[in-house]
């Protein structure tokens, strides 16, 4: 797609996929008097005509087979375009693995959203495609948040969807946040996408969110919409409650939140991180188990070689399960119910 055939459709997303290795920083002006920047293949940055007060990442694509969240950035971003919606909030959007998304593959070489805060130069450096993408987001982040005055709202949304199904349809993993107290008014923005269902990390993360949030002090969050489908299988009305909440919260439109309470979400905490050790590793259950299901205390989850991974607690559930992973990566999570009413503003 050229430039000209673009502009006339708004279609950045076919853009981004027709130009995978970069595109030429361009900048112009939409008639609503929003300025867009094209900053590289996938990387688009509206400036509002006024002054803004919030200052919002969208992110999409850092797995490739993810169509969910692709399609609703695509279609917000459009809309922008076309002067369907006219954003009064700065916004960057981040079709994060274009690559990856041409081959409707999780990723290229490597799971990018393990090489953030620095992890895409160690061991062997940028070795590969996904680890210089890695670091340019990093870098478009930055400049990013560069423009924005310290104490104004930033945030960054990192939208996925799940290998397998889930107990709870939609949730989100909220960042290790060294301390700093959970903040209410985000989990009544994740309700308003439909999020009732939050894991609270309790370690620091080489993931997209907790870089935004560590590095630069960002309201960030992974949010698992659902399921992986391949383009154009997505049942797009079961997103509609992000996709309004996305559109409110970048045109200043956000109704008044329902008030805080903790019965209207499921909180989990991390109890155990499960790595893979060797290639013998194998999961003892089903390839079609949900997030979020639980077994009796004993239960057999895992081997690893001579290893067993066995239920230690009460309540204990499974999350993010992947026997695929690369030896020394996380293989699955173990969660457990958890109360954050003591650190929470």
């Amino acid at each position: 797609m050229m430039m000209e055939q673009f502009r006339h459709s708004g279609d950045f997303l076919a853009f981004t996929l027709a130009n995978p290795n970069g595109l030429a920083p361009c900048q112009f002006e939409l008639g609503s008097g929003v300025t867009v920047e094209i900053w590289d293949t996938g990387v688009i940055c509206f400036q509002p005509a006024q002054a803004a007060r919030q200052h919002i990442i969208l992110s999409c694509g850092v797995h490739g087979n993810e169509t969910a969240p692709i399609e609703l950035c695509a279609a917000i971003v459009q809309d922008i375009l076309q002067g369907h919606l006219t954003p009064t909030e700065r916004v960057l959007v981040l079709f994060a693995n274009p690559a990856a998304i041409n081959l409707g593959r999780r990723e290229v070489t490597e799971n990018l959203n393990r090489l953030f805060s620095g992890h895409h130069s160690k061991g062997a450096g940028l070795i590969n495609a996904e680890r210089q993408r890695a670091q340019a987001l990093e870098q478009y982040v930055t400049r990013f948040y560069e423009g924005a005055p310290a104490n104004e709202p930033r945030c960054l949304y990192d939208l996925h969807t799940a290998i397998r199904g889930s107990r709870f349809e939609k949730f989100a993993v909220y960042p290790f946040l060294h301390g700093k107290p959970w903040r209410k008014q985000q989990l009544q923005f994740l309700a308003a996408c439909d999020v009732h269902t939050v894991l609270m990390m309790q370690t620091p993360a080489s993931t997209f969110s907790y870089y935004a949030s560590h590095s630069h002090g960002a309201d960030a969050f992974t949010i698992e919409l659902g399921k992986v489908q391949p383009f154009g299988q997505n049942d797009m009305s079961r997103f509609a409650q992000a996709d309004n909440a996305l559109r409110a919260l970048i045109t200043n439109r956000l109704l008044a939140p329902k008030p805080f309470a903790a019965e209207d979400f499921h909180l989990y905490e991390v109890y155990r991180a499960i790595n893979k050790q060797t290639q013998d590793f194998k999961l003892h259950f089903a390839d079609d188990v949900q997030n979020f299901t639980s077994y009796p205390l004993g239960s057999l989850l895992a081997t690893d070689g001579d290893l067993e991974y066995r239920v230690e607690r009460e309540g204990e559930a499974l999350i993010f399960p992947n026997a695929k992973v690369a030896i020394g990566q996380r293989a699955m999570l173990m969660v457990v119910p958890t109360d954050i009413q003591h650190n929470l503003i």
